[in-house]
């Protein structure tokens, strides 16, 4: 057994030493200080985030997907952040999918072995029919999940475009991918915790990759989420709203348009701004490849 003792995850955080003899409020202090970090981590490694979301835009835009592997902690970061994008941007859920060491019972119990099986990781890529077309995001605090690094290696194999995500910095774990995304926010105010700093730090990242691809692929309109999927009352509101929004509607209308136009946002905006109906505001959003800015441009 290796000694891990040496990653930055694992090691000691001298602000917290004394945390189980700290009053309540002492103790929130400590926790909110150092989650303060994970902001300044994430400005670190905009760069190679703009990479990535380049990357991966790129890659879905020509018909590939993105997935996100992980074991514990972050296999479930993943597999939260690939479940919000269909409701969120009306994306198909094959588009952007979460692979979690233990498959879907681990999101409810810990599987935390099953992170030691590399060859596991290597055979989801290969169950999940990856191609060259598509983008596995490798995502592991301390860099050394064996079950991610098999992952990714089979990804590569593959052919696909590999991101990796971790929170040590890379002489302590080099590795071969497309993009290596660091966030270092420093030990855990619970040594070795890390669903605490490193996982907050990680859904920061994931936000902003799932977002920004999304926002290239055109299912933003401004900072409008315009292919919002219009199922339960909140989201009708939602949708409601935009039109408003962005017309001269007023609400009554703009439902009514919102009808016309099956629930589809984007086809309600060009129907009206457009004046045109309903079969053609479709037609021009698919000539351009879903960008209302485009279509209504055309």
């Amino acid at each position: 057994m290796k000694d891990r003792g040496h990653l930055l995850t694992e090691q000691n955080n001298p602000n917290s030493q004394n945390l189980d003899e700290l009053s309540t409020l002492e103790m929130v202090d400590v926790f909110n200080r150092e989650d303060q970090k994970t902001v300044g981590a994430i400005a670190q490694a905009r760069t190679h985030l703009a990479q990535a979301i380049n990357l991966a835009a790129a890659s879905l835009r020509e018909g590939g997907r993105l997935f996100y592997v992980g074991a514990g902690t972050s296999g479930r970061l993943g597999v939260l952040d690939a479940a919000e994008c269909p409701p969120t941007f009306c994306t198909p859920p094959e588009l952007v999918q979460g692979i979690i060491a233990g498959g879907a019972a681990a999101l409810l119990r810990s599987s935390e072995a099953l992170e030691d099986e590399e060859e596991s990781g290597a055979k989801a890529i290969i169950d999940h029919r990856v191609t060259k077309r598509d983008v596995v995001v490798g995502i592991t605090a301390g860099g050394t999940t064996p079950y991610v690094h098999g992952s990714l290696q089979a990804a590569r194999q593959c052919g696909a475009s590999t991101i990796f995500i971790a929170c040590v910095p890379a002489e302590q774990v080099p590795v071969e991918a497309d993009v290596d995304i660091r966030l270092i926010v420093g030990p855990e105010v619970l040594a070795g915790s890390t669903r605490l700093k490193a996982g907050t730090v990680t859904k920061l990242a994931l936000n902003i990759l799932s977002t920004g691809v999304m926002v290239k692929l055109g299912k933003v309109y401004g900072n409008r989420m315009v292919d919002v999927a219009v199922t339960n009352s909140k989201l009708r509101d939602r949708a409601i709203r935009i039109l408003c929004d962005l017309t001269e509607l007023d609400r009554e209308a703009a439902g009514d348009l919102l009808d016309k136009s099956d629930l589809q946002v984007k086809v309600a905006l060009v129907m009206h701004l457009s004046g045109v109906a309903k079969a053609q505001a479709e037609k021009s959003l698919a000539a351009a490849d879903g960008n209302l800015r485009t279509a209504l441009g055309m």
